[in-house]
């Protein structure tokens, strides 16, 4: 015999309140429980499993380019039961996590190589503002946002299009992960107030200037850190749904 739990054992073995247990019911995020006659929700264990997915996803708040929705379809989805469709996901929501965590960790690095003065590489053609968009993944409507915040300050040829230096695109890189770590544009300028886009400037000036720096360095371990946990976090999922995958053909639908 498969147990059963009311609303009120639910709430206390998940350390929730009742009301978010008939919430986490309202939003799809689990399977809807059978009622007794009285009207009473009955709930299984497989709820109970289903309550700690949903739990792990939302543990970590990770907005980088859709994680977040990424995270909601994997538990509505394996509150469907489709527990192959959920695996399907969760592998692909890690391998998105292991990019954006490269993103970050790339970010970093140019802050340090920025700080530290490192001369731009031989060769380097500028860019478009298309060409630059399509570098870093965001759209020309997003960099001109940028700009327009006073977060990047474009040269412009004589015909007046702009051009993209290389130091333009390390700063470029910084404010993308600066931003999908939730700062605002406020906070980005701030923080980048010391650098310049102008390859003559006094970047020593900037590496004595540690409170920017801490800024930045900070953000960009703030991300990788939620990354990490994230990651941690989808792998328990991932191998929750793999077992009830499996289980699946013996357990009986609610």
């Amino acid at each position: 015999m498969k147990n059963t739990y009311t609303t009120s054992q639910v709430a206390q073995i998940i350390g929730i309140h009742p009301n978010t247990v008939r919430l986490y019911e309202e939003l799809q995020l689990i399977t809807p429980p059978e009622r007794k006659a009285n009207g009473y929700r009955i709930f299984t264990d497989l709820h109970i499993r289903q309550f700690r997915i949903a739990r792990l996803a939302l543990r970590v708040e990770v907005l980088q380019n859709g994680l977040r929705k990424q995270a909601v379809d994997i538990i509505k989805t394996a509150a469907k039961c489709d527990f192959t469709e959920a695996v399907r996901l969760t592998e692909s929501y890690l391998r998105q996590t292991a990019v954006e965590t490269e993103h970050a960790e790339e970010a970093v690095r140019i802050a340090r190589n920025l700080m530290e003065e490192i001369p731009p590489s031989s060769g380097f053609c500028p860019l478009t503002r298309k060409e630059t968009a399509d570098c870093l993944g965001v759209t020309i409507d997003t960099l001109r946002n940028w700009e327009l915040n006073g977060l990047l300050q474009v040269k412009r040829k004589c015909n007046g299009y702009r051009v993209y230096t290389e130091n333009d695109i390390r700063r470029l890189k910084i404010i993308r992960s600066l931003r999908c770590a939730n700062y605002s544009l406020a906070a980005i300028l701030r923080m980048l107030q010391a650098l310049t886009v102008n390859p003559a400037a006094d970047i020593r000036a900037v590496i004595n200037t540690p409170e920017e720096q801490e800024d930045i360095f900070s953000a960009c371990d703030s991300l990788l850190s939620s990354l990490s946990h994230a990651a941690a976090n989808f792998r328990r999922i991932l191998a929750e749904l793999k077992e009830l995958e499996k289980e699946q053909k013996t357990y009986p639908p609610l």
